[in-house]
């Protein structure tokens, strides 16, 4: 290589350098905290739980007293007429009749068959409901977030993978074309070589094509524009010390949809209480402070006025509605029956999923160690065609087998850590424990 190809090659250097330096780096751990900020499910999730913790008050279950003001004024305009019991009769006409009330009232539930108690527990119980939702949409959206960096990671990978096979084959053209030159070989040679360069920069514009829309699905994920460019780091690490019996009692305790199972059967529980407490009687205490006014145009009597304080209880037991209690509670007790089988069901489901996802998680480990070594004697294979080649004791068809070999091992290498760490993923978040 003269002097002049040797500047021109390091200022094609210097400028991807700087190219890529100006992208912004996203790392797995900026990705995850910017879905965690910006991501709408989470937003909405967020909010969900917030109205749940914003439910759970002494009032809302019905322990407070309630107080209400009132106010109500009628008026009337009439032609009135009256025959009193001597005969004698009396008539108006316009007659004007007004009466205004107004007041305060207050009623307060002292007993209901501790119904306000469970309900309580039971807002409790969904607030819980909530936030576990909020953990579970969390853990699926940071799956996500995780999946489509790591994809990210593959792609770039196999770019890298393009980039090294068309550097190649564009040594193996110049090679063709100077052996054409001084008579060594065929111009069908040339043309061979030429073909498989253009089919290796159609393979890299595809694969540019496919990066540039998962970098959009990410930013998608992020919530954030489209159009924003970044690169992401060069490595996946896959964590290769899982143990199925840790995953097994981590999902016991942190899995979303069990947990929402667990809190239901609760619920449910809690539900059968309040139905239960209708048999028993209900007291109210009720109190208030009234005012009274009324004119009248026509009567004995043309304007009265009144005000006070009034007081009471109330109280009031179901003695027979028709069935319907017995019918409430048999509801209610099958709910609860629905509901313990709902949670061995997810139980169970939870088990199959971490036990198929550990199988693949293991075959994958393995995998990634069966394409390293593929890489390495694909890359050794071609070194050796490669002078071969240039020494003209090797064919074509061998040249360019060895090449795709190579690309395709490293290729398949890629794959390999890619599909490992997307076990590694699931498992973490079938146990609830994504580190995010």
């Amino acid at each position: 290589m003269n002097i002049k190809k040797l500047y021109s090659a390091l200022l094609i250097i210097l400028l991807c350098v700087f190219k890529t330096n100006a992208q912004e780096v996203l790392t797995i751990e900026d990705a995850m905290k910017i879905a965690l900020e910006n991501n709408f499910e989470i937003k909405i999730a967020k909010n969900n739980s917030t109205i749940s913790e914003t439910n759970v008050t002494v009032g809302n279950a019905g322990m407070l007293p309630t107080a209400t003001a009132s106010v109500t004024d009628n008026n009337s305009v009439t032609n009135s007429s009256q025959t009193r019991q001597d005969g004698t009769s009396t008539s108006l006409n316009n007659a004007k009749n007004n009466s205004l009330n107004y007041g305060v009232s207050l009623g307060w539930t002292v007993f209901d068959g501790l119904k306000m108690f469970a309900r309580l527990d039971q807002l409790k119980e969904l607030q819980k409901l909530g936030d576990s939702e909020l953990k579970r949409t969390i853990l699926v959206k940071i799956g996500q977030v995780n999946s489509a960096y790591y994809d990210l990671v593959q792609q770039q990978q196999q770019l890298a993978a393009l980039d090294t096979t068309i550097v190649i084959s564009k040594q193996r053209l110049e090679l063709a074309q100077n052996r054409f030159t001084i008579g060594k070989a065929s111009k069908l040679e040339v043309l061979n070589a030429h073909v498989d360069l253009n089919s290796d920069q159609v393979a890299l514009l595809r694969q540019k094509e496919s990066y540039a829309n998962s970098k959009i699905l990410l930013n998608q994920y992020l919530a954030r524009d489209p159009k924003i460019d970044f690169k992401v780091t060069d490595e996946v690490n896959v964590d290769n010390k899982l143990v199925l019996a840790d995953l097994m009692d981590l999902a016991q305790k942190q899995n979303p949809a069990l947990e929402s199972q667990i809190i239901s059967k609760r619920i449910a529980e809690l539900q059968l209480k309040q139905v239960k407490a209708d048999r028993y009687p209900t007291l109210r205490l009720t109190s208030g402070y009234n005012f009274a006014e009324s004119q009248s145009s026509l009567g004995f009597t043309s304007e009265t006025s009144s005000r006070g304080f009034n007081y009471g209880f109330n109280a009031s037991m179901n003695i027979f509605d028709g069935f319907n209690q017995h019918r409430n509670e048999k509801v209610a007790k099958l709910q609860i029956e629905n509901s313990k089988i709902a949670v061995e069901q997810q139980t169970s489901i939870l088990n199959t999923q971490l036990s198929t996802a550990f199988q693949t998680y293991l075959t994958n480990l393995e995998l990634i160690d069966l394409e390293e070594n593929n890489e390495a004697i694909a890359k050794q294979n071609l070194e050796i065609t490669l002078d071969k080649f240039r020494i003209g004791t090797i064919t074509t068809i061998d040249f360019r087998t060895a090449q795709l070999n190579y690309v395709n091992a490293k290729v398949r290498y890629s794959n390999a850590q890619y599909e490992a760490k997307l076990s590694e993923i699931a498992l973490k978040e079938l146990a609830g424990n994504i580190n995010f």
